[in-house]
């Protein structure tokens, strides 16, 4: 039975031929089973003229299979070691339109890449779990450059992103990256996946950035400060939370009715149109913005 060039000895045998050790700073974890990686790139459902760009290639186990999908792709690679030999070892010198961009992801302008193929970008990845969420705020900022993201990380990371509200894992990532995106929970991948075996289990989830938001804050900053304190005291009411933070401004009981709120709430009761419409009343109130400004 011939191997795959990426099933768990191969993949061994390939990272002791290029005398690379999976490096724990860069969150190295290399995947190898070949039933999850067809199920990943299956669901992506790519198109030749895709515009694809994928972040931490590694050894090239997803790139090799997506490659054969599309006309052109670029690869964001932070290892050099890694991106100096990866065009050899997936085969694609012959490929007319393949390229790899030697960078850290998080200082990578996106919208450039978008720019020079004409097209949005179609995102893939098996991100760094130690900065995911860095690098999911910074790909957010180039939003309307993006057509759709398709990542894996942490079982419990992609949870509380595609979490509803009233759930237990709702909270200040939900809220954020659903202001920006329909999410989709696809599938989940076991540690074995993997070389060398991560501690937590994995899984597969889809970002689609809205083309028009569905609810619109006009101090993005706003919202963003108000999600964030409100859950980081998740426990106390919305009336407590603004009265007692001295980063919010204290509202009154008409203020939340004007919103259509209750104060008496918990803030994993508010979905995303609910704390955009505090950070909009907010805004448009000046003594709240003088005290938030103090």
């Amino acid at each position: 039975m011939t191997q795959s060039p990426f099933d768990a000895q191969s993949l061994k045998n390939s990272l002791r031929a290029a005398k690379h050790q999976p490096r724990k700073r860069f969150g190295q974890n290399f995947l190898h089973d070949q039933s999850i990686i067809r199920q990943i790139v299956d669901s992506i459902h790519l198109q030749p003229q895709d515009n694809l760009v994928e972040i931490g290639p590694g050894m090239g186990a997803l790139t090799e299979p997506l490659l054969a999908e599309v006309d052109a792709m670029t690869v964001v690679e932070l290892d050099r070691d890694l991106a100096d030999s990866l065009r050899i070892r997936i085969g694609a010198n012959s490929h007319p339109d393949f390229t790899i961009i030697k960078a850290n992801a998080m200082e990578v302008d996106f919208s450039a890449i978008a720019k020079e193929r004409g097209d949005r970008l179609r995102v893939v990845g098996n991100l760094p779990y130690n900065i995911s969420t860095p690098i999911l705020f910074h790909l957010l900022s180039f939003a309307g450059s993006i057509k759709d993201m398709h990542f894996m990380l942490q079982k419990e990371v992609v949870e509380r992103i595609t979490a509803d509200v009233g759930s237990k894992t709702y909270g200040r990532l939900s809220v954020i990256i659903q202001y920006y995106c329909d999410t989709d929970y696809l599938l989940t991948v076991p540690r074995g996946a993997f070389n060398p075996p991560p501690k937590v289990t994995s899984a597969v989830f889809r970002l689609t950035p809205f083309e028009t938001k569905p609810v619109v804050a006009k101090d993005e900053a706003l919202f963003a400060l108000i999600v964030r304190e409100a859950f980081n005291h998740r426990r106390k009411t919305l009336r407590a939370i603004f009265k007692g933070s001295s980063l919010l401004p204290t509202l009154s009981d008409s203020d939340f009715e004007a919103c259509q709120i209750n104060p008496q709430a918990r803030p994993e009761t508010l979905a995303v149109h609910d704390f955009v419409n505090l950070s909009n009343h907010i805004q448009s109130l000046p003594t709240a913005l003088a005290e938030l400004d103090k």
